[in-house]
């Protein structure tokens, strides 16, 4: 029997690190920000519904989504991000549990969903198990800071503007410390790997 499992982690914690160590061992990995973007395509259902609310101006000439002008926005306005949320989330859902579903049927032993809001949008109760990879603070800032060139007042902006990762990792079955180099990380997720197949 297929299990599903949920892959999540804090921003700048290594995440898409993880999820590419699976790739590389074989496990289909259904990334949720790739989803995202293609539920926002010129033509789509999710597009037409953003316009719809936020209006032409979140437009490119070209007819495709105008990320900065929505972010600006979404970005410090609570009750416009809630809309975004509520507009794409379900088209989100859908589409990752139609392909877990396809994949399922292959009779495959592991599917992992790689899904930055696994909690906040409740993708945990559709997974066998939840994997949290994790830093401590002062690391999680450095990457951050380095990654996306940003202040540290940014930085500390962007984190606390997420679930704590403290309760995620609470919430995990298992945990993956991203403090160290790409060495220990191979080696953390290859121990994952085997604890999840034999299961």
């Amino acid at each position: 029997m297929t299990k599903i499992i949920g892959l999540t982690g804090g921003i700048a914690t290594g995440k898409t690190t993880v999820s590419n160590i699976l790739r590389q061992a074989g496990i289909p990995v259904i990334d949720a920000d790739e989803v995202a973007r293609q539920v926002q395509t010129p033509d789509s259902v999710g597009l037409t519904r953003i316009v719809k609310v936020f209006g032409p101006k979140v437009l490119l000439p070209t007819g495709e989504l105008n990320r900065s002008a929505l972010a600006k926005i979404v970005f410090n306005n609570k009750e416009a991000l809630k809309k975004l949320d509520d507009l794409l989330q379900p088209l989100i859902h859908d589409k990752i549990f139609a392909r877990a579903t396809a994949l399922k049927k292959q009779g495959l032993p592991l599917v992992v969903l790689d899904v930055p809001l696994l909690f906040e949008q409740h993708y945990d109760e559709d997974c066998d198990y939840v994997v949290v990879v994790y830093t401590d603070q002062q690391t999680q800032l450095k990457r951050l800071m380095t990654r996306d060139h940003c202040s540290e007042q940014a930085a500390r902006a962007r984190i606390a503007a997420q679930f704590p990762l403290a309760d995620k990792i609470e919430q995990a079955d298992f945990k993956i410390n991203n403090n160290g180099n790409q060495v220990e990380l191979q080696k953390q997720v290859a121990s994952l790997i085997k604890q999840l197949k034999a299961e």
